[in-house]
């Protein structure tokens, strides 16, 4: 049997790729804007971590004009939904594991 903490997904654990996604689980969509603000990043920061999940195949990236502005909307693929819930079942596991433990102490 393996241990839970195999499970863990590398890209998602990352703690501000797992809140966009976590954001991203709450709803349909986020624009970029509304994920910077309520996660705290910067734009090039926010970019990177958006970039890298995309490019797992875990969030779609559309870009398009609202007026005169850009507007960024970020969407959990179905990919990135189904990963998000394995990688937030093996983290239970993990809690679930070490509160045993801590219990029987």
């Amino acid at each position: 049997m393996s241990h839970p903490a195999r499970a863990l997904d590398e890209v998602i654990h990352q703690k501000n790729r797992l809140g966009i996604l976590a954001v991203l689980a709450e709803a349909d969509f986020a624009d970029f804007n509304y994920l910077k603000e309520v996660l705290e990043l910067t734009d090039g920061n926010l970019s990177r971590h958006l970039q890298v999940l995309e490019e797992s195949g875990l969030v779609s990236i559309q870009k398009g004009f609202e007026g005169r502005k850009t507007r960024t909307v970020v969407k959990a693929t179905r990919r990135g939904r189904k990963a998000l819930g394995e990688h937030l079942r093996a983290m239970q596991q993990l809690i679930d594991r070490v509160g045993q433990k801590e219990r029987s102490q």
